[in-house]
């Protein structure tokens, strides 16, 4: 495995650990978002069709919060590097 990725170009790797935390944002917000509509005092304690699409937007957002900020903070340290 470790030889595997020494073998990949940066290029390649930077997008899999990119996806790789895109993933992982979209399940946290989902999960999120549904522990909210499922345990939160005052709200009916069922989760239907609403809850479940607003789960997914969330995590939809999460997602694409978390890769919009992986590539800015690449885009900066690659801006840094060449000055």
């Amino acid at each position: 495995m470790i030889e595997q990725n020494k073998d990949q170009d940066p290029d390649q790797a930077w997008r899999a650990r990119r996806h790789r935390a895109g993933v992982t944002a979209f399940l946290s917000g989902l999960l999120a978002a549904l522990a909210f509509f499922a345990f939160f005092p005052g709200l009916p304690h069922v989760i239907d069709w609403g809850a479940i699409l607003v789960s997914l937007a969330v995590g939809g957002l999460a997602q694409w919060c978390c890769q919009s900020w992986i590539s800015r903070a690449a885009k900066a340290k690659a801006k840094a590097e060449h000055m």
